[in-house]
């Protein structure tokens, strides 16, 4: 496995390595970012994972410096399953300058569910994912669908730039109780973290409801929002089109039931699909 740190490096590494399949990730691995990578590796000759903590995502009153920096139990999780390269830059490599130029996804989706709680960070993640994408030139790239907007927002994009990339989505890895992996759970205290994975039920009681034949998608809503405990702080619960993340209409089958909540100092999200 080879760690590499410049994009000099990096591009004369992947010459050789026309099939690849790209794992973007923050670091801090779990579970869920293994899985991803175990799925990369059955698709190519090639498994490439960045380590990069992206600056240009995070809101001005987030948690960019404690996000966990883990690179060296990283790189051993990634040298267990076989990860060809591993690309862990540092900010300069990244952002040489300061970054005028951005992708902006349309308004309709950037500014909508997570967006509208993190102003700006759909439009870092673009960003920050087209520049990966222009370095490591992959065939394909994996995308975890517990970010599902994020998953959304990346195949629109790579569809309307005409990106040669193809967007693999992932399911969700959950932990035995249901709770989805993140690795932000590590900041939950162990009543925090009993507590948990309340969101991801809450969200299987509105697919239920759904598929009992319930259409009062409002009133679904603001029922669920009300099951949350005191110790939660929800932001949303939305019922939505899995095509472009607005709500149905009549007629619209396939949808995904999407959460948002804090509990204590982490804010938690999650969703639930569903064909009718």
């Amino acid at each position: 496995m080879d760690i590499i740190t410049s994009v000099r490096e990096l591009r004369e590494r992947l010459r050789r390595e026309p099939d690849n399949v790209f794992v973007p990730t923050m670091g801090n691995l779990h579970a869920g970012h293994i899985q991803l990578m175990r799925l990369a590796k059955r698709r190519a000759a090639c498994t490439v994972v960045s380590i990069f903590v992206n600056r240009l995502q995070f809101g001005p009153k987030e948690d960019f410096d404690r996000y966990p920096r883990t690179l060296q139990a990283d790189a051993e999780k990634m040298r267990e399953i076989g990860v060809d390269v591993v690309f862990a830059p540092g900010e300069s490599e990244i952002y040489p300058e300061r970054q005028t130029f951005t992708v902006d996804p349309s308004a309709e989706l950037q500014h909508i569910l997570e967006g509208a709680f993190r102003p700006g960070h759909f439009r870092g993640v673009a960003t920050v994912v087209l520049k990966l994408f222009n370095m490591v030139a992959p065939r394909a790239a994996i995308f975890g669908k517990k970010d599902y907007q994020q998953y959304v927002v990346l195949r629109d994009m790579v569809k309307e730039l005409a990106l040669p990339v193809e967007i693999i989505p992932a399911e969700t890895v959950r932990a035995e109780d249901g709770l989805a992996l993140s690795s932000r759970n590590a900041f939950l205290s162990a009543a925090e973290r009993a507590e948990a994975p309340r969101l991801y039920r809450i969200l299987r009681e509105v697919r239920d409801e759904l598929l009992a034949d319930r259409r009062d998608l409002a009133g679904l809503e603001k029922q669920a929002l009300g099951k949350f405990g005191k110790s939660w702080i929800p932001d949303y619960v939305a019922v939505r089109r899995q095509s472009d993340l607005q709500p149905p209409a009549s007629g619209d089958r396939e949808l995904v039931i999407l959460g948002a909540a804090k509990l204590g100092a982490v804010r938690l999200i999650d969703n639930v699909e569903l064909s009718l």
